[in-house]
């Protein structure tokens, strides 16, 4: 797998998910979504225990979704969005899923 992972965490069905500090780096410019700086284990969180949902574009992409109560700016969700896929690695394939992006969001409760 690619080097310079920050961390990894299973979601709820195990799949591992990892977040590359080149990514976490990106996530977090001043000019993209610096108000997750704070929120890096509700990150986690959201990936492990959020609702998934596929890209009706890209079947390799997915958004995870979960509401927190303590966002700034009146958000009042984490959203991941993870690419899938598989490398080869010592002649098997591993996967290797990876956070694309992640921000905050405000969404309105269902009723």
């Amino acid at each position: 797998m690619p080097s310079g992972k920050r961390w990894t965490v299973p979601d709820k069905r195990g799949r591992p998910i990892y977040l590359s500090e080149e990514r976490w780096q990106h996530i977090v410019e001043p000019e993209r979504h610096p108000e997750m700086l704070e929120y890096e284990e509700e990150l986690q969180l959201t990936l492990r225990t959020g609702t998934r949902t596929q890209d009706s574009l890209d079947p390799a992409k997915f958004y995870y979704l979960k509401a927190f109560g303590d966002l700034p700016d009146a958000n009042s969700h984490i959203v991941a969005v993870v690419k899938f896929g598989f490398v080869v690695a010592e002649g098997k394939s591993v996967p290797n899923n990876f956070i694309v992006t992640a921000y905050q969001t405000f969404m309105h409760a269902r009723r």
